[in-house]
């Protein structure tokens, strides 16, 4: 799907193209989302240089995510998506060109949706690519700030059901998500810190003030971000370490349990084995009493090895 935003007499128009239309003017952005490979055909017309493929897209190698060709600045970046309580990580291929900014992207992006509703409603105005470019990422530093406040209080929950819930099996579940939502976030935002930075290197003295001035306090924020991310990394490690100390705690109790119960049933299961022998010659075989005398016994040395660990401070 090919959709472009025009900018015409300060007006905002949105249209949807086909690979029979041609690109409006006063484009100022250009996206395409899931390009089939008729629509990128069509892509290459208004291109220098090969078009990306998905692949190209989704390389890690700093090489293939921050390059300089003739169409322009290319940044590859890593956008966070909320999927229940697990945060997925989308790649958007940016194309800063002179007059205009071109997206290409695999999957749907919620902030790509948002900087969108926001310009139709007017809440931003920008009449440059690099403008559009800094907005998008302004409203992604937001919303990593945004979950890493959610991860907090999650993590804040978690510290309470450690050595309260004994079902620990949702606690580790909810520990591991939170602490690979945690990782997502963190690489976002490094990521982000190094498209920035690859901008501002590429732009050096031709950004306005105000673009200028937006993408320092966006590094700023992302350098205050971090220590957070950091923060939460470790307590997540600890509620870990916590929360398996715990559990082995609970084991050994368990296991302490079965060893007592064990220790206690041995004098009577030993006093059982010597009457149960059923020797030839044995006193107490005729004996009326005997039975009793036995049941007895076995009572008798269960409680005293009972009491005797009890004195001990075993149970």
């Amino acid at each position: 799907m090919i959709t472009a935003y025009v900018y015409n007499n300060r007006e905002l128009t949105i249209t949807e193209l086909n690979i029979q239309d041609v690109l409006p003017p006063e484009t100022l952005w250009l996206d395409l989302f899931k390009p089939s490979d008729e629509e990128r055909e069509w892509l290459s017309k208004y291109s220098v240089e090969e078009v990306p493929e998905e692949e190209d897209i989704n390389e890690i190698e700093a090489s293939a995510r921050f390059y300089q060709n003739n169409d322009g600045l290319h940044i590859n970046s890593l956008f966070p998506q909320r999927i229940g309580q697990d945060v997925k990580g989308v790649n958007v291929s940016f194309n800063l060109r002179k007059d205009f900014l071109l997206t290409i992207r695999e999957d749907d992006v919620g902030l790509i949706r948002l900087l969108r509703n926001y310009l139709r409603l007017g809440r931003i105005k920008v009449t440059t690519p690099q403008g559009l470019f800094l907005e998008l990422f302004n409203l992604k530093v937001d919303y990593l700030s945004d979950l890493i406040e959610d991860i907090y209080s999650v993590v804040d929950g978690v510290s309470e059901q450690v050595f309260e819930n004994n079902e620990l099996d949702e606690v580790f579940k909810l520990i591991t998500l939170q602490e690979d939502s945690n990782g997502k976030i963190r690489l976002s935002l490094l990521d982000t810190q190094r498209s920035l930075r690859y901008m501002q290197r590429y732009y050096r003295g031709q950004l306005t003030d105000d673009n200028l001035k937006d993408l320092r306090e966006m590094l700023l924020d992302i350098e205050s971000l971090m220590p957070h991310s950091q923060f939460i990394f470790d307590k997540l490690n600890f509620l870990l370490d916590a929360a398996m100390g715990f559990s082995g705690l609970q084991q050994n109790k368990i296991i302490k349990i079965f060893s007592v119960a064990a220790v206690i049933f041995l004098p009577p299961t030993v006093i059982a084995s010597a009457y149960g022998m059923n020797f030839t010659t044995m006193p107490e075989l005729e004996w009326q009493f005997g039975y009793p005398m036995a049941i007895l016994m076995m009572l008798a040395s269960a409680g005293g090895t009972y009491a005797f660990f009890k004195r001990k401070g075993w149970l």
